[in-house]
């Protein structure tokens, strides 16, 4: 992994020499940014825990009248904000693979980590609770390390729902992330999204992330009921 860490920094530092002098393509407009929400693809899974990204973009989507294609890698909507443009992307490679695609497009619109935001569960927090950071560890979650291993840096935003967390063995964690949201859960979490969903059109017209940061992480939801194993 560190060697494939090295391999795409000397890539981007690369890139940005070139770029320097000039020779540039037609799709480095500097003026790209992507948005990753992550899940799984399959009606089986549109509902579960561990789909919180997609369920953020559609919302988005909805929002925007913006429509989903189905391309290489995931789908795909675009949006557009005062000369930038802003890839939306659900990626199709199932969540452990998570960065195959953020990697592929990232590369393709020569966009920077730090012009990427994604959009992820978290079990280690209450359900419904949100919190942004400029950067961070994977903290154990599968499709974070993957974007992470392809960009090559952990220095990329991070919009994050909490979804509770169950008793401590794989299988229940497994069984916890891949099941529906039922009663208040579900009601907190149909909150959540739509303030993650505001909380991302706040930075795509801003580009501030401390600003969307102090507006949104001081928010805390009520205390939850243990999560049943």
């Amino acid at each position: 992994m560190q060697r494939s860490m090295r391999l795409n920094q000397l890539r981007r530092l690369l890139s940005r020499l070139l770029n320097k002098r000039g020779q540039t393509s037609e799709n480095d407009t500097g003026m790209n940014y992507l948005v990753a929400g992550l899940g799984n693809i399959g009606a089986e899974y549109a509902s579960t825990r561990h789909n919180m990204g997609f369920m953020v973009l559609d919302a988005c989507a909805q929002a925007s009248n913006t429509v989903f294609k189905t391309e290489r890698y995931g789908d795909i909507a675009e949006v557009s904000f005062k000369g930038r443009k802003f890839y939306l992307l659900k990626p199709s490679t199932y969540m452990n693979l998570s960065g195959v695609a953020v990697g592929a497009y990232a590369n393709f619109y020569h966009i920077d980590p730090d012009d990427i935001a994604v959009i992820q569960d978290d079990m280690d927090m209450p359900v419904g609770q949100l919190r942004i950071r400029r950067k961070g560890s994977a903290g154990g979650h599968n499709g974070i390390k993957s974007i992470t291993e392809h960009l090559g840096t952990d220095a990329y935003p991070r919009f994050k729902i909490g979804i509770g967390h169950p008793a401590r063995n794989n299988k229940a964690v497994v069984n916890h992330v891949l099941h529906a949201f039922q009663g208040e859960d579900k009601t907190a979490i149909e909150a959540a999204v739509a303030e993650m969903a505001t909380a991302l059109e706040e930075w795509i017209k801003s580009g501030d992330i401390e600003e969307v940061m102090q507006a949104h992480n001081k928010k805390k939801p009520k205390a939850e009921k243990p999560a049943a194993e």
